[in-house]
């Protein structure tokens, strides 16, 4: 790479923020250097050198465009020539209503587009400290997993704490050793998603006996200590551990990640009491992971309690389940509306770092961040996405929408934008039309902020949603 430290833009951190800023930024004209710790220094959850490794869960979580946030959110980073969304859409699973990805192709196919953009540079090892004060454009997604010797950095020069969480990570199964005389496929209400079939999932299904000999061991199981530092550390609600989950009443998990509404035993023709569901993983199909049973239990613990669960008595671990400490900065108090530290300009923010939770919000953040920065350095103007799009309410709520005092991570959700005025008739939405009408709106409105610039980034499925 011919240009200067002072026309390049540096992303330090190699995960879902950093992939898409990175891209977002070079498919502008800008160069950038994409900087990435590991393989040279490891994390607590990373499991490769890969560049979006997915660490937790495979799942992007819903893929409804019209009737959840997330999905909202999904079809406006297609719109916006997503990096993430464009591999993850290639590398999808079979997951009901959801998007669920082969988390390894998924990370091959980002990192192999990274490689191969001109514009890009890799580099690997470790930024220590606030990056040096020559690089005048600075993009940080170190992501929930921060090294220690930049967060302090931060820290200092803001003047605040870190704020921080404990975030789970589910075991995952080998199809092979699933008892399919007990367990079956299928999807919740047979609802099919992208590339799947209605039977997406595996169910494990409980009587009210096994259930609630599951959850008392649940409740009995040597869990993992935590150092002194760590103790007043809060779990994020929206990723609890179960053993956490179970504690809060006998009834919280079958209500929760083990609600058995909507699927029927073929054994019995009726509901389950409970259900443990079980999502793909990989694209051979060999691999299946515990769906919402995040754990800070013991493998010991681990190996023995989740074995009680029907059709999982001989079950094969590839992975057991783990926790490990997330980091955020406080961004309502600390960053301006295009994600610039107030204290030092010339560093920028995305991904979970902002305090926004799940892999697609992190991705988003750093696509905004991206632009903004691109923007920036070709000495244009990149208005912010409108506060009735996903983009525009994430980014509103984590740059001064939130209350700074008691800022937690939020993934997006439909009671971060704003309410929606009458109808055409001048009657007021009715409760069941008003997901719909949001995201019409919504999707509207980017399109007028992107200005018709990317319409190939529209699939027919795509088009359709927003008609």
């Amino acid at each position: 790479m011919t240009a200067t430290q002072q026309t390049v833009i540096h992303v330090v951190g190699g995960g879902l923020a950093g992939s898409e800023a990175a891209w977002q930024i070079a498919k502008r004209g800008v160069a950038v250097v994409l900087h990435e710790m590991r393989p040279e220094r490891g994390t607590d959850a990373h499991q490769t050198d890969g560049l979006a490794e997915l660490v937790c869960s495979n799942s992007f979580r819903s893929d409804d465009a019209l009737n959840n946030a997330v999905g909202l959110l999904h079809e406006e980073m297609r719109r916006c020539n997503s990096l993430i969304m464009r591999s993850g859409d290639a590398h999808k699973l079979p997951a009901g209503g959801a998007l669920a990805v082969d988390r390894d192709s998924f990370s091959a196919a980002v990192t192999a587009a990274l490689e191969a953009e001109p514009l890009i540079t890799i580099e690997r090892g470790e930024v220590e400290g606030l990056p040096p004060a020559e690089w005048d454009s600075v993009i940080l997604a170190t992501g929930p997993l921060t090294s220690p010797s930049l967060a302090e950095a931060i820290g200092r020069l803001t003047g605040e704490a870190q704020l921080a969480f404990f975030d789970a990570i589910a075991p995952i199964v080998y199809r092979e050793s699933i008892d399919f005389s007990k367990a079956w496929m299928q999807s919740r209400y047979d609802k099919p998603g992208p590339g799947g079939s209605g039977k997406d999932y595996v169910n494990c299904p409980f009587t009210k006996e096994e259930y609630e000999a599951f959850v008392a061991a649940l409740l009995a199981g040597e869990t993992t200590d935590f150092k002194d530092w760590e103790k007043d550390t809060p779990y994020f609600e929206g990723c609890l551990p179960i053993e956490v989950m179970a504690a809060r009443g006998i009834d919280t998990l079958r209500y929760g990640p083990m609600k058995p509404v909507g699927l029927t035993d073929p054994r019995t023709g009726r509901q389950p009491y409970a259900v443990l569901q079980l999502r793909q993983d990989n694209a051979l199909g060999t691999l299946y992971n515990l769906v919402g049973f995040q754990t800070k239990l013991k493998y010991g613990a681990q190996s023995e309690i989740f074995r009680m669960i029907p059709g999982l008595e001989a079950a094969g671990f590839a992975r057991l389940g783990g926790l490990h400490r997330n980091t955020f900065i406080n961004a309502p108090r600390l960053l301006d509306g295009e994600l610039r530290l107030k204290a030092q300009p010339r560093l920028r923010f995305a991904g979970q770092i902002t305090g926004v939770e799940g892999y697609v919000e992190s991705a988003a953040v750093g696509i905004l961040a991206g632009r903004f920065a691109a923007a920036e350095r070709l000495g244009e103007t990149q208005t912010a996405p409108p506060g009735t799009t996903a983009l525009g309410a994430l980014l509103g709520h984590i740059t001064g929408g939130a209350d700074a005092e008691t800022f937690q991570p939020m993934n997006v959700n439909f009671g971060l934008f704003p309410p929606l005025g009458a109808g055409p008739d001048g009657k007021k939405i009715k409760k069941r039309e008003r997901k719909p009408a949001m995201a019409r709106r919504a999707l509207a409105d980017l399109d007028g902020w992107l200005g018709g610039s990317e319409p190939e980034n529209r699939t027919p499925g795509n088009r359709q949603a927003a008609e």
